[in-house]
């Protein structure tokens, strides 16, 4: 079987926009090209396709997402292992769920609260392992150097300024601003001065911090964590998706 590049882009939630320069940087060639010019994709393709995705959604960029690719030959051998890790993951949501639950029935029947059961699976050193496979041991070394030789009020500050970066972004999405404005791109330059403010963000050169962004924007909507941070007050994805859409266009034309 064969797929149009219009009929991929629909089953992975994503547009031909998107995948067309896959094929330009020789991510994803298809497996051949109609006498129309049109892309067409075969089943190695797909599979190569879905890799390419879950690593995206890791925040690797493109670059270091054809590393990968070209390192790890085995797709099946590969796809395991990142089964194994998404499994890893559903089960300390599902931890967390579970707790934040039972402190809001705890909260509205005034009982009292129990510690050791309020933070099951917000383990924070479960980032290390989560980082290093995104963007490497010295990314997750350098900045955890960074925060913990912070005091009190300097993480305090930073934390500050984070959470008014997100209100920025929910404000401006739900006043309907376009993401390629100037004023969304001011938020995305302010967002891109954010994340290099973070000793180990990868990105040594405009092109490789650009890729990281990209990768970071998809997975804003991609990972619900990320996606929390910039949630509209109707609480749905509209919020993530313009934080998306406004550092692609950033990433496409300032980097």
């Amino acid at each position: 079987m064969e797929w149009s590049i219009q009929e991929i882009a629909r089953a992975a939630g994503t547009t031909s926009r998107t995948l067309r320069p896959y094929d330009d940087i020789g991510l994803l060639p298809p497996s051949r090209v109609g006498t129309n010019g049109y892309r067409y994709y075969d089943r190695p393709a797909l599979v190569r396709l879905q890799r390419i995705l879950l690593l995206r959604d890791l925040g690797l960029g493109l670059a270091q997402i054809g590393e990968v690719l070209d390192r790890e030959t085995n797709e099946q051998d590969a796809l395991e292992g990142h089964l194994a890790w998404l499994r890893e993951e559903q089960h300390r949501l599902t931890r967390q769920i579970a707790s934040v639950q039972a402190t809001i029935h705890a909260l509205r029947g005034g009982e009292e609260l129990m510690a050791e059961n309020m933070f099951d699976g917000f383990d924070h050193t479960r980032y290390r392992e989560e980082v290093e496979q995104r963007w490497g041991a010295d990314a997750y070394a350098q900045s955890d150097s960074w925060w913990r030789g912070m005091s009190p009020d300097e993480k305090a500050a930073w934390q500050d300024r984070t959470a008014a970066l997100a209100r920025a972004w929910a404000d401006a999405a739900e006043r309907g601003i376009a993401p390629d404005g100037e004023e969304a791109q001011a938020l995305a330059e302010r967002h891109a001065q954010w994340l290099r403010g973070v000793p180990g963000t990868p990105g040594g050169t405009p092109a490789e911090f650009g890729g990281y962004l990209r990768g970071l924007a998809d997975m804003y909507v991609a990972d619900p964590r990320f996606a929390a941070n910039y949630a509209t007050r109707d609480g749905g994805s509209a919020g993530a998706e313009f934080v998306r859409d406004a550092l692609l266009h950033y990433a496409d034309t300032a980097l």
